[in-house]
């Protein structure tokens, strides 16, 4: 049975914040803009995660991210 780890990421971009929140708790803040959102995403692509989900409302976007283990 195939079973992942999830993380999450949130971009406020008219705050320029990005907060990744990793399995465990630990979370790391970024601040950036569309650069930076791609430079996180494929950062996480290369450690094997992959978008498994978006959700987007105003100034808000909202990944959830999973790998499996």
């Amino acid at each position: 049975m195939l079973t992942f780890e999830f993380c999450t990421i949130e971009w406020l971009w008219t705050n320029n914040s990005i907060r990744i929140t990793h399995p465990g708790g630990q979370e790391d803040f970024v601040a950036g803009s569309f650069p930076e959102v791609t430079n996180v995403l494929t950062t996480m692509g290369s450690r094997g995660w992959d978008v498994a989900a978006c959700a987007a409302h105003s100034n808000w976007l909202f990944w959830t991210m999973r790998r499996p283990l």
